[in-house]
């Protein structure tokens, strides 16, 4: 099964975030299919970036979002 989801990055208890398209079997920062984005919840207001018409073509090819990138996907539809 395919996933939209995020990917830590950073230094140590400074996370950011790459939104990516990843096999659910594979670790959470291993081999991405693809990258949608990324999102900072350090910087205020938070930055996000994020692809929503790559992530809804891979959502038509069955790709599951978790819900936190459910979450992230209505605010990046809003803005």
């Amino acid at each position: 099964m395919v996933k939209i989801r995020l990917a830590r990055i950073g230094e140590k208890k400074l996370p950011t975030y790459r939104i990516v398209v990843q096999d659910a079997a594979k670790p959470r920062n291993g081999v991405a299919v693809e990258d949608l984005g990324y999102y900072d919840p350090n910087t205020e207001p938070a930055t996000l970036h994020f692809d929503v018409e790559k992530a809804n073509e891979w959502i038509k090819k069955g790709a599951q979002p978790t819900t936190v990138v459910k979450k992230l996907m209505k605010a990046a539809a809003k803005n």
